[in-house]
């Protein structure tokens, strides 16, 4: 049994993404522990049974709150490792940008575990600063706010500093400087400047292109020698506390890292050199998930530890501070997607498999009467053995193209088309069995096995929960909560419910390679349930209202002693909710069905009885969840 379950451990490669966080107990079911080092754990399929006597159904995401404050344990322990090891003369601030997961349960969580840390938070908008100022934080952490700003914006940042928050307003463009100097003077307060810089130096993977010279956000040297001018000017330099940069989010190579830190340290060093008494240095966030566990500079992985991007961090800061002989800064980073990724786990059961073969070959009787192309597929399928069955593979492609071809002219009919493709198919399939036995024509045969895989019909929506496997092709760790004691037979993609012929996953993690199927155990109709891991950052905010699939079923999970208590369930949308996102108003749509039936009462068409059960009918639906039940 232990062979068994580590055998599809490695099928899944939880030990290589899971972080510690996860693995299987004897019963064959995946289970999530609090941190890598607390071996308690919750079983994930009494979780779903426990909730499913409550009423609240797959599709839905589980949240582990005690994983996010883990992780931001993980990354202050790094960096205060670091700082000891180095003998480095600033702190480390971590601050949690609200962009990656805006909830209020994740950002309440981060602030309230924070506070031991005087961990903070970085706001990039309006609506996250009105968010974020109503939060209690503790005295010495940090407001970070982000992000082009207009003069609500700015007046609302003031209003922090008023309540006595530590908030630093970062200047993106001269107008927001201007702006910042007039009201804090009509206002009466002080307020805290940070100055974003464009580096040159850029980041790696996806979002490469979001730093360097042509970045989107930052100003040039020259800009940033006019914002010390300008300040200057109004004996407000003492303000200046900040130097922010950022190179990107998912940096996957360490060795871009340390290029940014050394050329940000550098600018840091030289306005310190111009008498600016500047004391912190934002290195932003990018700090890389392994989503793939694969260690590597891919797109999907980081080649790098948390703990070696901590040391590298303080370590090229330190050199170029000694170097430049000025004082070492504090250390702030905005590593949101290594902070929530792990937290949440979304879970979709499976409706249906939709075949790709058409059928049984056994159930095609052919004969002397049938067209000369469906006697030779059917001797091709009664003759192929692993030695022939390359030739007879490309001898049946030849015949369904033929076979096509002869139902385009009129040639054949509608039932012979039928048998022709079942017949294929079985060639196929058995085409198949030999190539996976004969490793010098895998390669060559991978695009059939792609053909021939299985689709499972996973009741979700990608659009909705998994938007950047649409959007970016970005690689989700995915693998059933139950069966593991069984090894997995079948080789599927996945498909979700929306009317989209996109909202399909046929890419995942593997440790050498990326996958174009994934392991699965054989439906019949039983429940089965999938969980996609790591979505805890972006994916909620991010997701659309595509087809009008709403919000999933929500439930938090503390992990205990004995087991786990589910602190607080969510809701998914209702059909009512989701109407309304697209500006309907239920009333109404209520309103307008009643119109209708009356009009079908009055052409005798239904009795006055049976109308008014419909409506009932239909109005009972607003509270129906959006997703299959």
């Amino acid at each position: 049994m232990k062979a068994k379950l580590e055998e599809v451990a490695q099928t899944y490669g939880i030990e290589n993404w899971g972080a510690g966080y996860f693995s299987i107990n004897k019963k064959g079911h995946l289970v999530v522990h609090p941190s890598e080092y607390d071996r308690r754990g919750a079983d994930l399929m009494e979780i779903l049974e426990d909730l499913q006597r409550r009423r609240i159904h797959a599709p839905l995401l589980l949240r582990f709150p005690q994983i996010l404050v883990n992780q931001m344990k993980k990354l202050t322990g790094a960096f205060r490792s670091a700082i000891r090891e180095f003998d480095y003369k600033g702190r480390y601030y971590g601050v949690f940008p609200m962009k990656v997961n805006p909830r209020r349960e994740v950002v309440e969580e981060f602030l309230r575990a924070g506070r031991r840390y005087d961990f903070g938070i970085e706001v990039g908008s309006k609506p996250e600063l009105y968010a974020a100022l109503a939060n209690e934080q503790s005295a010495d952490s940090l407001m970070i706010c982000n992000g082009f700003k207009d003069e609500s914006y700015i007046r609302m940042a003031l209003l922090g500093t008023e309540l006595g928050k530590n908030v630093v307003i970062v200047i993106e463009k001269i107008g927001e400087l201007e702006m910042v100097i007039q009201l804090a003077r009509e206002i009466g307060v002080s307020p805290l400047l940070g100055i974003r810089v464009k580096l040159y130096s850029k980041g790696s993977g996806r979002w490469e292109k979001s730093g360097g010279e042509s970045a989107k956000f930052g100003l040039t040297t020259s800009e940033i020698l006019e914002v010390i001018r300008v300040l200057r000017e109004h004996e407000m330099v003492d303000s200046l506390r900040l130097l922010h940069f950022h190179i990107g989010s998912q940096i996957t190579s360490i060795k871009r890292v340390k290029n940014a830190i050394k050329e940000a340290a550098r600018v840091y060093a030289k306005i310190r050199a111009m008498k600016i008494d500047i004391d912190y240095l934002d290195v932003g966030g990018g700090l890389g998930v392994d989503y793939d566990g694969s260690r590597t500079s891919s797109e999907s992985s980081a080649n790098y530890t948390v703990q070696e991007f901590a040391n590298d961090v303080v370590y090229t800061i330190k050199s170029v501070c000694e170097d430049e002989d000025v004082p070492e800064p504090n250390i702030i980073t905005e590593s949101g997607r290594m902070l929530t990724s792990y937290h949440a786990v979304l879970v979709a059961n499976i409706r249906a498999e939709i075949e790709t073969v058409v059928g049984e070959y056994e159930a095609v009787k052919v004969d002397d009467n049938d067209p000369q192309v469906i006697v030779e597929l059917k001797d091709l399928c009664m003759g192929i053995n692993s030695k022939n069955y390359a030739e007879y593979y490309h001898d049946a492609i030849e015949h369904k193209d033929e076979l096509y071809t002869l139902f385009n002219l009129g040639l054949i009919s509608l039932e012979d088309r039928a048998k022709g493709e079942i017949l294929f198919w079985e060639v196929c399939e058995r085409t198949a069995k030999y190539a996976q036995n004969d490793k010098s024509m895998m390669e060559e045969y991978e695009e059939l096995r792609q053909m021939l895989a299985a689709k499972y019909l996973c009741n979700f929506s990608i659009f909705r929960s998994l938007p950047d496997s649409w959007a970016i092709n970005q690689l989700f760790p995915i693998m059933p909560l139950h069966k593991l004691d069984k090894t997995p037979t079948e080789l599927a993609t996945l498909v979700d419910i929306t009317c989209d012929s996109d909202g399909v996953i046929d890419k995942f993690v593997d440790l050498k390679d990326i996958k174009e199927t994934l392991e699965l155990h054989p439906f019949k109709g039983e429940p089965y349930f999938l969980g996609v891991f790591l979505v805890g950052a972006y994916q909620e905010v991010m997701g659309s209202g595509h087809n009008l699939f709403g919000p999933l079923n929500e439930a938090h999970i503390v992990i205990e002693d004995e087991g786990y208590l589910i602190t607080k369930v969510v809701p998914g949308g209702t059909l009512g909710e989701a109407v309304e996102t697209a500006r309907y108003e239920q009333s109404a749509l209520q309103e307008g069905f009643g119109e209708l039936a009356a009009e079908q009462v009055k052409r005798g068409r239904l009795s006055a009885e049976r109308a008014n059960e419909l409506c009932r009918q239909y109005e009972s639906y607003v509270s129906c969840y959006t997703y299959l039940s």
